[in-house]
């Protein structure tokens, strides 16, 4: 079966050129079946040979009805990148982790060509991620106003205390006193709330989790709360400023605007190879049942 492939990366170093150079070989099978990112195809146009013209495309490119699959090429940072391109088209996203921790990119360079080989049968599944959505301000972020890991609020620099009320579907939660707040997905659960001890969450839980950063009442702790809720914060404090973040894009706020976080009403569809499930991936990526007794 030929299938249509959208190529995107950020940046690759030379050591894993090798490993574009296969993806490219195998997946050019027909003329107008591969398209690359244009920044990632400029960079890696003098390193990787080309025996065709790729179809090229950018943020703002539709790729829904022209391609099967998107294949991020880097680590989870690179498929937090990619969302913004697929957006709410349904495009199944396949993560080749080039980087450390791999949490979301599940294939790593030496499987590159067994997966293909899986994908092009149809051997593989699909995980639905819900996302959260930044409602108000609705403009912030333009058209990528969400997120498949987290929302962050925090504070602007090292010296200010941020106080950061919070209300679940209109009644009060709590007034956080310290470096911010992280509302995260299931998939974000694994990520920035996880090193704030924030619990983990299975992928298809409904929940969201809402994680204090450095909070300054030892009391405070993370709190799991339904999806289906609507999430309200207001910032004080001493300064005039804060930073909310949507994975890995920021902004810069006055303390007067409020931040109303929903579900988004679309989802992410994540494509992982049958013999390896959520659970096996924690317990690779966190080393859990090994002792270094042994």
């Amino acid at each position: 079966m030929i299938i249509k492939v959208a190529l995107f990366g950020i940046n690759v170093a030379d050591a894993v050129i090798p490993c574009v150079q296969e993806l490219v070989d195998r997946l050019h099978t027909a003329d107008g079946n591969l398209f690359i990112y244009r920044p990632f195809y400029e960079c890696i146009r003098e390193r990787v040979n080309f025996t065709f013209t790729p179809g090229l495309f950018d943020v703002n490119t539709g790729l829904k009805g022209k391609v099967d699959f998107l294949f991020s090429i880097g680590g989870d940072g690179t498929i937090l990148d990619a969302i913004r391109v697929i957006g709410d088209s349904g495009i199944p996203v396949a993560g080749i982790n080039l980087g450390r921790l791999g949490f979301l990119s599940g294939i790593s360079k030496e499987q590159i060509l067994p997966a293909l080989s899986a994908i092009s049968q149809g051997k593989y599944l699909l995980e639905e991620r819900s996302m959260l959505q930044l409602v108000t301000p609705s403009n912030l972020f333009g058209g990528t106003n969400f997120a498949l890991n987290e929302l962050t609020v925090y504070k602007p620099n090292v010296t200010t205390i941020l106080t950061i009320k919070t209300w679940i579907n209109g009644e009060f939660l709590n007034t956080y006193w310290g470096d911010g707040l992280i509302v995260a997905t299931p998939t974000g659960s694994t990520a920035y709330s996880l090193s704030c001890t924030g619990p983990i969450l299975t992928p298809d839980t409904e929940s969201f989790v809402i994680t204090p950063i450095a909070n300054h009442n030892l009391t405070v702790r993370p709190i799991v709360v339904r999806d289906d809720c609507e999430i309200r914060i207001r910032v004080d404090g001493k300064g005039n400023e804060f930073l909310v973040s949507l994975d890995s894009r920021f902004e810069k706020l006055q303390n007067s605007i409020e931040l109303v976080i929903r579900k988004a009403g679309f989802k992410i569809h994540l494509l992982r190879l049958p013999e390896k499930d959520f659970f096996q991936t924690i317990r690779e990526k966190l080393n859990w049942g090994l002792d270094n007794r042994n």
